[in-house]
């Protein structure tokens, strides 16, 4: 079997589940990759079959999306001169994870797909929203990316097609401590805000990932460290808390190891504003920016009691069992159901 697995890079999560996917999906059969974005700092260790600058997303220094870089780097022209290019047509199975390029191509070649991934989850209306909805954001969650079939990845199951979370083995099969420091995850902020902010909190050490550092820089209680796989393993299995944006795969990864979480969502992106709706449901700690009372906020946060989330996570391979019955009941039927099914 022939699988086209299209892979969003607008940041590093994507990437990272592709990582822990892949070696289970080769095993049903030939896999090629489409890798769309140029936003992630993370490598996709694996033979990349088709490449594309995609819709990527542009982060100010202060943690907000920059709307006027996301605007002028989009060209349409091109999108859907590279939709028409895929050769969607040769694979017996195309999985999207919110890729647009991918979306558009399958419905002018009228190719079933499978729309697989966080944003998958909020074709349900059931899926966490922040009380105020944004228009606009519903309908980029909505229409930016589509299959034929949809299977949605949570916090929890609220809908009958959403999954838990897809957790890297490294977390699955790591040891968990508590080395006390404090890691920090937040990619929309450049490193002189971040040692601006965390640098007054001298009580406490924090470990910052950063998307600017080439090299680990250290001053007093913070280290600055340069956005990698394996040493941000090591700093978030071994930290008393995260500090992170408001996406899916970190704080998903931090409830499976029952980590205390801190989540700012992204300044103007929807997707991590309704991230940050169902956290708060799950008694995690949101704040809708980071303001002069933010050592309060941390001071508050790192003083509650020891997390423990009880939520329920499947294996990788179970997950990806789930994803190939779906394609086994559905696409195979060979049905060009594509319209009807998105509509």
């Amino acid at each position: 079997m022939k699988i086209f697995y299209a892979v969003q890079a607008t940041g590093n999560g994507h990437i990272s589940r592709a990582m822990e996917l892949l070696p289970h999906l080769e095993k049903y059969g030939e896999v090629d990759i489409f890798l769309s974005g140029s936003n992630s700092t993370l490598e996709l260790n694996a033979p990349i079959a088709f490449r594309s600058k995609g819709a990527s997303l542009a982060y100010t220094c202060k943690g907000n999306l920059d709307y006027k870089r996301t605007i002028s780097a989009f060209s349409l022209k091109r999108l859907l001169n590279e939709a028409r290019e895929l050769p969607l047509e040769e694979y017996d199975l195309v999985i999207n994870d919110f890729e647009a390029i991918t979306s558009h191509a399958c419905k002018i070649k009228n190719v079933n797909s499978i729309h697989f991934g966080h944003q998958a989850s909020f074709v349900s209306d059931n899926t966490p929203r922040p009380k105020k909805k944004n228009v606009i954001g519903e309908w980029i969650l909505k229409n930016y990316a589509k299959g034929a079939y949809n299977l949605g990845l949570h916090f929890d199951k609220y809908d009958d097609f959403i999954l838990p979370p897809v957790i890297k083995s490294e977390i699955q099969n790591g040891f968990i401590t508590d080395k006390k420091h404090i890691t920090v995850y937040l990619p929309s902020f450049c490193d002189n805000e971040l040692i601006s902010i965390f640098s007054p909190m001298k009580d406490y050490s924090f470990e910052i990932f950063s998307r600017q550092s080439k090299t680990i820089f250290k001053e007093k209680n913070i280290t600055l460290i340069p956005v990698d796989k394996l040493l941000f393993n090591i700093s978030f299995m071994s930290c008393n808390g995260i500090i992170t944006g408001a996406g899916f795969e970190t704080p998903a990864e931090a409830i499976y190891m029952n980590k205390k979480i801190l989540a700012i969502p992204i300044g103007g992106q929807y997707e991590q504003i309704c991230n940050a709706a169902a956290l708060k449901k799950l008694g995690i700690k949101t704040l809708h920016s980071i303001d002069e009372d933010f050592a309060t906020h941390v001071n508050q946060w790192l003083a509650e009691p020891s997390s423990d989330y009880n939520l329920s996570f499947l294996p990788t391979q179970t997950i990806v069992e789930q994803l190939m019955e779906l394609f086994e009941s559905k696409v195979l039927k060979k049905e060009n159901t594509y319209n009807e099914e998105i509509a």
